[in-house]
């Protein structure tokens, strides 16, 4: 290799000069400035979407969880009897009772019911209410394998008909005198 010049030189004769470093033919790019119109669209879309979350889910809870146990009962509820009421038991997976209650529902009436929000008041020896449950009526949709119940809505309940109900409670007072609860209909979502 020559001193002074920079580059490989061969045995041979030949010669490879090394790459210049002088002006170069590509411009090295300019910083661009950033779109933030990507990042604002996507956060206004998730802003949207738990706007809308928080309405659905937020909605059923703004109504109190219970009512007063001298709430009026709808005007409707006159028009739908409630019969064959039974009372059942079972243990959870947690080692905690299940309570259930059965009964049928007839409509006497001459609007399509398509929701029923039914108070339970379960009552003490002293027949002072000890619990007060408001649910809503949820239907039988079929028995077997197992029962599984759904909501009114799925099977309106029309002017002549009947169905049958189940109402669940995780848990029942320990001051319950084991008589049949008092179901009153505070509500009625008909057409």
């Amino acid at each position: 290799m020559e001193l002074g010049r920079p580059g490989y030189s061969f045995g041979n004769g030949c010669r490879i000069s090394l790459v210049s470093t002088g002006p170069q033919l590509i411009r090295p790019a300019e910083a661009q400035e950033r779109n933030w119109l990507p990042l604002g669209v996507a956060a206004a879309v998730v802003l949207a979407v738990l706007i809308g979350l928080i309405l659905i889910y937020g909605h059923g809870k703004s109504a109190p969880a219970v009512m007063p146990a001298s709430t009026a009962t709808d005007l409707y509820a006159a028009s739908l009897p409630i019969t064959g009421l039974a009372m059942s038991e079972s243990s959870n997976l947690a080692g905690g009772k299940v309570t259930y209650l059965d009964g049928h529902i007839a409509n006497r009436g001459n609007r399509t019911v398509t929701g029923i929000t039914v108070q339970v008041l379960f009552r003490d020896v002293a027949h002072e209410v000890t619990q007060n449950e408001t649910q809503q009526l949820k239907i039988i949709r079929m028995r077997d394998p197992y029962i599984d119940v759904g909501p009114l809505s799925a099977a309106p309940l029309k002017p002549g008909g009947g169905q049958d109900f189940r109402l669940i409670f995780d848990a029942v007072s320990p001051d319950w005198d084991g008589a049949y609860p008092e179901l009153r209909i505070i509500r009625v979502d008909a057409e």
